[in-house]
């Protein structure tokens, strides 16, 4: 499964609400779960993992676990928001050495890019779908995002 096969899945399993979704295949095993107050998602596993003990709950592999902020402390009033389109880690520029994509102020076009999202060792270009100025960069270099949340503001 690949990142944008990943973000399709993602994109349905938001549209039809569904609180719990499982899939396994051989090299691949995903776990969702949705609810007022957290997100989980797990990462592949290239191991099989042991049949848990009946009286033991599964462990994920690796959790990434965030709780839901209120829409108006995320996004302020004013601008587009630019939201991460995949669970992963945030990068700012394309190596550490590299200055950032974008800075506080700076106008950017359509299909500029943005940042990277690292997710499965795959890097995926985000890219600005309105030109603009960039008011808020709301992540951290190195930081965990969940899908949907708010990376940028562009007004």
């Amino acid at each position: 499964m690949n990142s944008e096969d990943l973000k399709k899945l993602l994109d349905a399993l938001s549209q039809a609400d569904v609180s719990e979704f499982t899939l396994k295949t051989g090299e691949f095993d995903l776990s969702v779960r949705r609810g007022p107050q957290q997100v989980m998602v797990s990462a592949p596993t290239h191991t099989p993992t042991p049949a848990p003990e009946p009286a033991a709950a599964p462990a994920p592999v690796a959790p990434v676990t965030a709780t839901a902020l209120p829409a108006a402390a995320e996004v302020p009033a004013a601008g587009t928001p630019v939201k991460a389109p995949i669970v992963g880690t945030f990068y700012a520029s394309s190596s550490p050495d590299a200055p950032p994509y974008v800075n506080v102020g700076q106008q950017v076009e359509a299909g500029e890019v943005l940042c990277i999202i690292e997710a499965m060792k795959l890097m995926n270009e985000i890219e600005a779908e309105t030109g603009g100025t960039v008011r808020e960069i709301l992540v951290k270099n190195g930081e965990p995002v969940e899908y949907g949340q708010t990376l940028f503001i562009i007004e």
